[in-house]
């Protein structure tokens, strides 16, 4: 079976990957030196079994810049291009998945596609009816950043937004590439199915605000997060999963999903959903008032990326936290190693660890790796487990 991939970002290119295990898969995308990149068996992404996978596995996958060659002859056309929420404008940006949409008409095609991309509630039944298709299936994705393939191979739970025989053989090919046993499979119309993509990301947001708000309280009344939290997560029903305090959540799909899924409820009575949101922005505000209030002159942001083990830094929360400081009298370094360019919004970025950690007064870490340990007297940060 041919298979097409529309964009080779985390979710593409897991998908691809796990994919052409037992299938041709032929992998779409703009930008060259990431098609030059898959066809070298080199990951453009930092993704620890993606690497594995194209270095070392028998994978029939190949990317390529035309379209065309990647669509004609495809049996299924999967769709994992970028989208992003625009909240000063209230506006979902969806066009690189219409432009896919409209590319497949355009060709006379009626090969199913599905969307892997997160979009608004309604959008694949709004397409349906806006170009007169009904080959469109949503089905969304549950990745995280760093992890997309392993997440690939053990699904927590397989969703397509329709009960056919078309979908049930797209689920089976996810299933048959996954390594886990007995995956969930659930069937729903392609709006229910939407929906849980920006509840689910939505109840994560939740918990991660959740305990950064207990860390807020613990810190500014002199108490022991730790203590607190341990206390908290014993109970069996609460859990010590996504407990850690951080700078605030961020990366591809929180900040937007939380943000779409309030606009959503315009027209539906809610209190937590926007607070979800606005705690978000609380968070960083008050990690910038805490480094204000040590009057450095001089902070160090040691790596822009949210998580370890990844190397995205798209919305990640401690550029929140720069820009509140931005607007104080102080001078910002930053250093992340995956960036070889001068500057950064118009920071410095410095390469040399060593330089870095002797021009901070104050080195700022939403998560505390190894490297930082013999200067942690100059770190602030609020990692306690050291995990995400």
């Amino acid at each position: 079976m041919k298979i097409a991939v529309a964009g080779t970002g985390y979710v593409g290119l897991a998908l691809a990957t796990l994919l052409s295990q037992h299938n041709e898969v032929v992998a779409f995308d703009i930008v060259k030196e990431k098609v030059d990149m898959i066809n070298s068996h080199i990951s453009p992404i930092k993704d620890r079994e993606i690497e594995d996978y194209l270095k070392n596995k028998n994978l029939n996958l190949r990317a390529t810049l035309d379209y065309q060659d990647a669509f004609y002859g495809a049996d299924y056309i999967i769709i994992s291009t970028p989208t992003n929420y625009d909240p000063e404008k209230n506006f979902f940006d969806t066009s690189s998945v219409e432009d896919i949409i409209m590319k497949v008409k355009e060709l006379g095609l009626d090969t199913t596609m599905i969307v892997k991309s997160t979009v608004p509630v309604g959008f694949t039944e709004s397409m349906k009816r806006k170009y007169h298709i009904n080959n469109i299936i949503f089905s969304p994705e549950f990745l995280r950043e760093g992890k997309a393939l392993y997440d690939s191979l053990y699904p927590s739970r397989i969703i397509l937004g329709e009960n056919s025989e078309r979908a049930q053989i797209f689920a089976n090919l996810l299933k048959d590439g996954a390594l886990k046993e007995n995956v969930d499979i659930l069937y729903m119309n392609n709006t229910e199915a939407e929906a849980v993509k920006l509840f689910s990301n939505t109840y994560l947001a939740l918990r991660v605000a959740y305990f950064n708000e207990l860390d807020t309280y613990a810190e500014l009344k002199g108490l022991s997060t730790k203590n607190i939290i341990d206390g908290v997560c014993l109970d069996p029903r609460i859990g010590d999963h996504y407990n850690n305090p951080s700078f605030g959540y961020g990366g591809y799909c929180l900040p937007k999903d939380t943000r779409q899924l309030l606009a959503n409820y315009r027209d539906v009575p809610q209190n937590m959903i926007k607070a979800i949101v606005d705690s978000n922005e609380t968070r960083k505000s008050h990690i910038a008032n805490m480094i204000l209030s040590q009057n450095p002159n001089t902070v160090g942001i040691y790596r822009l990326t949210m998580k370890k083990d990844s190397d995205n830094f798209r919305a990640s929360a401690i550029q929140g936290v720069i820009s509140n400081l931005s607007n104080h009298d102080i001078d910002i370094l930053i250093y992340e190693p995956t960036l070889t360019i001068p500057y950064f919004n118009g920071y410095p970025v410095i390469q040399d660890f060593d330089e870095f950690t002797e021009r901070s007064d104050i080195i700022l870490a939403n998560r505390l790796e190894k490297p930082l340990t013999r200067v942690r007297k100059k770190v602030y940060t609020r990692d306690l487990y050291s995990k995400d």
